[in-house]
């Protein structure tokens, strides 16, 4: 990535700790990162650094909290949101996710798994270039051109059905991280999704007999699957 082409990241978090781990982890992954303590300051770097995406706590003091900030955001901007916050009550998501945010992590959270879920929402609103993906993800002997959606082992085709594909880029983009059935079927069926979570299991079987020994894809502890 050359200099400057760093897609950036506000995080608008008024726990200084929990802003220092995001900061660095996000950096590590490439991102150029902005932090907040308030909404107003939030608001202030968003205008003035144009991010990719936005990480905002819900319970943020003063009288912009996130969900008055994430509602002016959406007011005059479809820039991706993250909600970030300790409340785990289902009313608390639903809320987040009616203004108009992409995703709603619930704190404690794997610093990780947020960078993954970054990803996946830049993946989701067709921001692939601007998360510094290359237009081909190399897995051992399997390439994945995003451009052309095609799937390559050892240079030559191998056809896979769309949600076969989405789901094998999904897990190429985050290699290394071990991803629930429900982190699978979020990122790449959508989440309006309804059904058994298990059909992730049979469309990864599917990509598996395509792919056959290329493929090192481990299932972990049972209930997930990571690319190594």
């Amino acid at each position: 990535m050359t200099q400057g082409a760093e897609p950036v990241v506000v995080v608008v978090e008024d726990d200084p700790n929990i802003a220092s781990l995001v900061d660095m982890y996000l950096r590590q992954d490439g991102y150029r990162v902005y932090q907040a303590a308030d909404g107003e300051t939030g608001l202030e770097r968003i205008k003035q650094h144009r991010p990719k995406l936005v990480v905002l706590d819900i319970g943020l003091p003063g009288g912009l909290d996130g969900i008055a900030l994430c509602r002016e955001l959406r007011a005059d901007s479809d820039i991706p949101i993250i909600m970030l916050t300790a409340r785990d009550s289902e009313i608390d998501r639903v809320l987040g996710l009616e203004l108009g945010a992409d995703d709603y992590v619930t704190k404690p959270f794997s610093p990780r798994e947020l960078v993954a879920r970054v990803k996946a929402v830049l993946r989701r609103t067709d921001a692939a270039s601007w998360a510094g993906l290359p237009p081909t993800l190399s897995i051992g002997k399997v390439e994945v051109d995003t451009a052309r959606r095609e799937v390559r082992l050892n240079g030559e085709p191998v056809g896979l059905t769309t949600r076969e594909f989405d789901l094998l880029q999904y897990l190429a983009e985050n290699q290394g991280l071990a991803l629930s059935r429900r982190q699978l079927l979020d990122g790449v069926w959508g989440y309006d999704w309804v059904g058994d979570e298990r059909t992730v299991d049979v469309h990864v079987l599917q990509v598996r007999k395509k792919l056959g020994d290329a493929l090192n894809l481990a299932t972990v502890r049972g209930v997930g699957y990571r690319l190594d």
